[in-house]
């Protein structure tokens, strides 16, 4: 297999049949390093051995005496999980005046372009996603179109539906007022009975991008969060907030939800309250590094790009603390927020998250095992561990010389299903 020119037979894990693979890297989500000559034993339902000694024989098919494939050349990791993205937005639409008339389009419109993008993040190793919201209902029909039979290929969604929020105050676009319901309780109770998998709370505003800081005032009091928090954990559900300046910040924390999105302009104190109260982070470089990437569209002149780069600039910082500290970093694109496609938008997410400081394995393992281990998902992926499900990638181009390879020629087995990407794929609709 040392011809890059020849490409695998990688066999179908179909119709009960086990596949044992070798490969000469194996990253399985959680590690710090890497399993070397490693041995994979799996079916269409599930992975059942993972070690560099050869698998029991209890693992195989009762016929089976040796390896289908030797790959001492590819490197074999979980697939990945896309822990923030809007399911019902394009995020790789510039054009404002397309995108503004994408948004009055009718949630059966948006569903059916969503829809028409599921096979796509398959194939580009994306095995999972966390929608981040909508109030029309678009990613909590993603997320029963999953749970369906005869589902079509597409990764596992979830959704918390419509995010809540304060009539008047930033969020309208994605999330229902507080004020239509008698409380805290009450409003979390009526996501809960719509179908949501877990609860989005937007306790704060967004970055004014002109004077490079958060200048709105929080739109929740702790008080506040602290009763939705209160009343999603009675529903046996995970919160996750919206939050970036120091203060909302620390309401979120004091809630405490179960993972902090953006966090910009975090403190180190905060972040050790975090690693103390296991909040995970998603730092979600990606959309405002479009702001740099785009800056002419918007009209930002040099003074916004170095606010925007100074923020960007500090917030790598806080990554490398976090890190170094212990947080729970988690990786999540903003995907469907403006310069920010579904899919491809992750892959620049990862490389990001690299720039700013991270090594490739900590990359990976916020875009696997991190996620897996604590969002509390209804299925068992982003591991490379028996008993979770078989969806991985292959690759000749190795991650941990660069993420950036992730975008290069690779395989997805995703449940015995193999798929290969051969490293672009068409931006249409993503």
């Amino acid at each position: 297999m040392d011809n890059p020119q020849i490409k695998p037979a990688i066999p179908s894990a179909i119709n009960g049949r086990r596949v044992w693979l070798r490969v000469g890297t194996l990253l399985d989500g959680a590690s710090n390093k890497p399993l070397h000559d490693a041995h994979i034993v799996y079916d269409e339902r599930g992975i059942l051995f993972v070690g560099e000694s050869s698998p029991p024989a209890n693992s195989l098919d009762s016929n089976q005496c040796a390896l289908d494939l030797d790959l001492p050349d590819f490197t074999l990791l979980p697939g990945l999980i896309e822990a923030h993205a809007h399911s019902f937005l394009k995020g790789g639409e510039l054009d404002a005046h397309r995108r503004a008339a994408w948004l009055k389009q009718t949630p059966e419109i948006q569903l059916r372009a969503a829809r028409s993008r599921l096979e796509k993040l398959v194939r580009l190793g994306i095995v999972a996603v966390r929608d981040a919201g909508d109030k029309h209902g678009v990613g909590l029909a993603i997320g029963q179109l999953y749970r369906s039979e005869g589902r079509p290929l597409m990764p596992y969604v979830d959704s918390p539906g419509a995010a809540i929020h304060h009539r008047g105050r930033y969020g309208s676009l994605i999330a229902e007022p507080m004020e239509n319901f008698a409380s805290p309780r009450a409003c979390v109770e009526a996501r809960v009975k719509a179908g949501a998998d877990r609860i989005k709370l937007i306790p704060t505003g967004i970055i004014n991008f002109k004077q490079g800081k958060v200048t709105a005032e929080p739109q929740m009091t702790t008080e506040e969060v602290s009763q939705l928090v209160a009343a999603a954990k009675s529903f046996g559900k995970q919160t996750f907030a919206h939050a970036s300046g120091d203060t909302g910040i620390d309401r979120a924390i004091d809630g405490p939800v179960d993972s902090i999105e953006h966090g910009y302009f975090v403190r180190a104190d905060q972040l050790a309250k975090m690693r103390d109260r296991q909040i995970a982070w998603v730092p979600t470089f990606a959309p405002v590094q479009a702001q740099i990437d785009h800056a002419r569209l918007p009209g930002w002149d040099d003074t916004v790009v170095s606010n925007l780069q100074k923020i960007l600039d500090q917030h790598a910082a806080s990554l490398v603390k976090a890190h170094e500290m212990g947080v729970r970093i988690i990786a999540g694109s903003d995907a469907g927020a403006w310069g920010v496609p579904h899919g491809l938008g992750l892959l620049n997410e990862l490389e990001l998250m690299e720039r700013a400081g991270l090594s490739p394995t900590a990359v990976i393992n916020a875009a696997t095992g991190t996620g897996s281990n604590r969002l509390a998902f209804r299925e068992k992926f982003g591991r490379i561990k028996p008993g979770y499900q078989s969806r991985f990638i292959l690759t000749r181009h190795s991650p941990l010389e660069s993420v950036s390879n992730l975008r290069e020629q690779k395989f997805v087995v995703f449940e015995g299903e193999v798929f290969e990407s051969h490293g672009s794929v068409d931006p249409t609709g993503l």
